[in-house]
This record gives C-alpha cells, structure tokens and sequence, in this order.
C-alpha cells in the first residue's frame, strides 16, 4: 500500500498497489473512485461562500453521497442516504449521483421537487420495482436545494431528509415528505416544493441519519435528532471548518469505543 498526498483538494488517501488481492485495499480504492464522483472542494469554494463536509462512512464505501451541480446561475445541492451501507450502499449512491447527472443536464426544469419526481422514476426503472412485495426495496433519502444566485431564492425538496436552516442564531426545520426515492408503501404522490429567501449570514444543513441514530458506548443510547439539532443550534456564528470539527468531536465523544453502525454525513453551507 502506497500513500500519497492529492495536491488539489488537500487530503491524505491511501492508494493501492497493482496487486488488490488484499480486500481492504480494494475496498480503499473503490472509496477513492466513489469520493471522486463527488463535489472537489475546489469546486466548491468558487460557488459557496463556506461550507464544510463532515463525511465519515462505516465500512471505507458508503451508502451516503453529496452532490454539487452548477449552471448558469442556478445551482443544486444535495445529500443522499442510500439503502445500506458499504458495497451495496455505495453502488446505490453511483446510481443516485448518475441519475441526478443525467436530470440535470437534460435541460428539466430546475425545480427541486421535479428533480426528486423524475429521479424516483429512474430509480424505479432501473431497479425494476413495480410494487410487487417480492421487489428489491432499495432506495435513496435525499434532500436537495435548488439556489437561484440571482434571485437569492432557495428551493428545497426532501425525502424523508430534512433541512435545516440558521438565520439570526435561530434554527428552522424544513421537513421532508414522507417518501422515498423508490418504491414506496402508499400510493406515491409528487414531492413538495418548499422555497426560501436567502438572507446575508443564513447557514443551510444536509444530512444522512446516521448522527443521530449512533449509539454511545457508555449509555447504549442513540444520540437522537434532537440531540443533533441541539449541536448545531449551538455552532451558530462559528465559521464552517470550526463547526465540523466540534460536530465531529461531539460525535466520537458520543461513540467512544462503540461500533459506528452507519455512515455520516452532514453538509453544511453558507451563500
């Protein structure tokens, strides 16, 4: 196993020798190939005024993905919560992060729940789910945000993902619709558009559920999205690199020793 610095987004991988008959380092190199399909943070910086990705999967793949997508004046982001973890997670998050691609280059309307509508029907095709009890259930949680730079306009449309917005140290939940991107239970209804005026100094969050759904070491309990609400509550006015570290402290302070049982991603933004 070699290590080498990736010089343009600043971090430390571990990249495998030619020889993958060790798993784990197969497993490390499919890591690299799935961060790679995600936003570069130099991207990031030339649209976003700050931003911090706090991303910590369970099994080195995972089944939590964020995504960044810019046109013209208009720009999506997104954090997605696939069926699973490791391997059958990350598989799921190639699929989701293709779809997103393909819709957004289309030319479709750039409104955040046509995105989710259009995305459920893909997912559906390609899993070949047509409500038959006997399908695959896999699916993806995603919220996702349309922003209009030039209108300083935010769509925001979830599924089964909130969002959460600071404005004033002030916290505001946007609740998602209680559906899937896949094959649901009920009958399956269009997804909502909920929009906001973005004011100077606003943060917005985009999360999977594994914060809040860890267990302790010491107590066996969940760390609870109340709980996590809290956190973030209390970061407010922090610039965004100190709150992913005090995020990311809170959250191994809370582990211990405990086995991570899913992936975690929180992003968080500010335009």
């Amino acid at each position: 196993m070699t290590v080498r610095k990736q010089e343009d987004s600043g971090f430390i991988s571990l990249i495998p020798d030619l020889d993958m008959s060790d798993h784990t380092a197969s497993l490390r190199y499919a890591g690299i190939i799935q961060y790679a399909l995600m936003p570069d943070p130099e991207f990031l910086k030339g649209y976003l005024k700050d931003f911090f990705v706090l991303f910590l999967p369970r099994d080195i793949v995972s089944g939590d993905f964020y995504y960044a997508f810019y046109n013209k004046y208009k720009m999506c982001i997104a954090v997605g919560d696939c069926t699973g973890h490791g391997v059958p997670g990350a598989l799921m998050s190639i699929l989701g992060i293709s779809f997103l691609n393909e819709i957004l280059q289309s030319g479709a309307d750039w409104k955040a729940n046509r995105i989710l509508n259009l995305m459920r029907e893909k997912v559906m095709k390609a899993l070949h789910q047509t409500g038959n009890c006997a399908e695959t259930k896999d699916s993806i949680d995603i919220g996702l945000c349309i922003v209009d730079c030039s209108s300083g306009k935010l769509q925001y449309s979830g599924a089964n993902r909130p969002l959460i917005m600071l404005r004033n140290r002030v916290l505001t939940e946007l609740k998602p619709d209680k559906m899937t991107i896949g094959i649901a239970p009920l009958k399956e209804i269009p997804f909502t558009n909920n929009c906001v005026d973005i004011t100077q100094g606003d943060s917005f969050y985009l999360f999977s559920d594994g914060f809040s759904d860890q267990f302790s070491e010491i107590t066996n309990k969940k760390f609870k999205y109340k709980h996590f609400k809290r956190i973030i509550e209390s970061v407010a006015g922090l610039p965004m690199a100190k709150q992913k570290e005090y995020l990311e402290c809170s959250f191994k302070e809370w582990k211990g020793n405990a086995q991570q049982i899913d992936d975690v991603l929180v992003f968080g933004f500010q335009f």
